[in-house]
């Protein structure tokens, strides 16, 4: 055993300088994601039991993302990438306190936090897919992803649990309020500590190219669809959980608990399929991650009681990390074949991207919000993820077929 986690070490230590920066880079700031995805959205929960704010708090978020994804690329031109992808990772700290500060959340305090959340988002989330797709290649991403998995799911064992358990020996409501602010807190020296161990990478910065088209290969309009697919569960594979635990189990610390059981093993399994999958395995991750989605909602849409929670969460917690895995490098695949073919700067599909991902998302959150006002919140609870994950399955055919095409178009 211990030879074989020596070999995997010296493995990761062979790795580039910058590539081994980007994963800890992640890794640590991954210390912050389960806060922003999951206690803020329970914090609203608390706040005004009231889903639809949550997700209108999601809408505002996807708003803010593509404006940011846009400004960004102007910004690449005057400002370093680590400048950028740092500024990020700190604005998801300004959004926290803006929130915790609000004296009643009313949709304005909500909107404006929301709409601060998105713009961190956006700095984190271009820069860092743009350092990604210039620091690994297709044939280290699937191990690239499996690693950042790993580790993102490690701390996710950890941390949800940790948080919920404190917040909720914090006593009554003031004394949480009270515990959300010393989370924020944390958040910041964290997000600090992230930045300066991006500092340390020798990246490149993007071209100063065009970088804002309207017209695309078919190829890459074939994978918008794709993209547009995954965002429209994206919203759900983050705010759901918090909404489902806060209504039908009730308190933080319920959240934390059920989102930390079997994460261990879905870190271990992540990493050694990143490790020793191919990029011919991408397509059947994928299925299996849309699979296990469509399982984890059938279960919340059946049940939709405590136990339909926690089944919930444990598909979840393998059916998020194998969509990302799979994703990402699909993704890549097509941004290396399509801008060789058309010769444009990496950064405009990036960009272009994000477009597919905001369509997906406010469908989604359309549903929502369709089934919430017209009929009910329970109602919208249970089916709008049901009916996402369900639509979500023609992405294994499209994804299918978009790989297929690139490697065809790469070798002509």
């Amino acid at each position: 055993m211990i030879s074989k986690i020596g070999a995997e070490l010296r493995h990761f230590r062979a790795q580039s300088h910058n590539f081994k920066t980007l994963v800890l880079t992640n890794f640590v700031y991954a210390f912050v994601l389960p806060v922003v995805d999951m206690f803020v959205a329970a914090y609203i929960m608390r706040s005004s039991n009231d889903p639809v704010k949550v997700v209108i708090y999601q809408l505002t978020i996807y708003t803010g993302i593509p404006l940011t994804f846009l400004i960004n690329g102007f910004l690449l031109r005057h400002f370093n990438v680590k400048t950028l992808y740092s500024f990020g990772m700190l604005l998801s700290g300004v959004s926290m306190t803006i929130m915790m500060s609000l004296p009643t959340l009313n949709l304005v305090g909500i909107g404006c936090a929301g709409l601060l959340m998105g713009f961190s988002f956006g700095f984190y989330w271009s820069n860092r897919d743009f350092l990604s797709l210039a620091n690994t290649d297709n044939s280290n991403r699937n191990y690239y992803y499996g690693l950042e998995t790993f580790l993102y799911t490690l701390v996710a064992t950890a941390i949800p649990i940790m948080i919920g358990w404190f917040l909720q020996y914090q006593g009554g409501d003031s004394q949480v309020q009270r515990g959300y602010q010393i989370v924020t807190g944390i958040v910041f020296l964290i997000a600090i500590a992230a930045s300066f161990v991006c500092f340390r990478g020798t990246f490149t910065q993007p071209e100063n190219r065009k970088f804002i088209y309207f017209k695309f290969h078919p190829l890459w309009r074939k994978f918008l669809a794709l993209a547009a697919l995954k965002g429209l569960v994206q919203g759900f594979l983050v705010t759901a959980p918090a909404m489902l635990v806060m209504l039908l189990l009730g308190k933080e610390f319920a959240l934390g608990t059920a989102n930390s059981i079997g994460a261990i093993v879905a870190a271990i399994l992540m990493y050694f399929i990143g490790r020793y999958s191919s990029p011919r395995h991408r397509v059947h991750i994928l299925s299996a991650g849309l699979i296990l989605f469509a399982i984890a909602a059938a279960f919340n849409a059946i049940l939709f009681n405590a136990t339909g929670v926690v089944l919930f969460l444990m598909f979840m917690l393998l059916a998020r990390p194998l969509l990302d895995l799979a994703y990402f490098p699909i993704q890549y695949r097509v941004i290396n074949v399509v801008g060789h073919v058309e010769n444009r700067s990496e950064y405009a599909y990036i960009l272009n991207h994000e477009a597919g991902l905001w369509i997906g998302r406010f469908l989604g959150a359309g549903t929502f919000l369709v089934l919430a006002f017209g009929i009910s919140n329970e109602v919208a609870l249970r089916y709008a993820v049901l009916i996402a994950a369900v639509v979500q399955l023609a992405s294994i055919w499209i994804a299918r077929n978009v790989l297929e095409e690139a490697e065809v178009l790469s070798v002509n």
